[in-house]
């Protein structure tokens, strides 16, 4: 997914998203530990997909911080 696609979606949607990413990549380093991996490039997207999910939640939380007076 596009990090695009990810800003267009609620904190709810994004937590819910990084939950269910975190979980593929669990299950595909356990299919790799097994020899059952069929496409060991999905296991370097899924950790690409939540490093782009995890920048947009970080960017969506600091806009909603009040920016301190200097």
């Amino acid at each position: 997914m596009k990090a695009k696609e990810y800003r267009e979606m609620g904190m709810d949607e994004l937590g819910d998203r990084l939950k269910e990413l975190q979980r593929n990549l669990f299950d595909l380093r356990t299919q790799a530990v097994t020899e059952k991996l069929e496409n060991s490039k999905a296991i370097r997207n899924i950790r690409r997909d939540i490093a782009r999910l995890k920048t947009v939640i970080n960017e969506k939380s600091r806009t909603s911080l009040p920016v301190p007076a200097a």
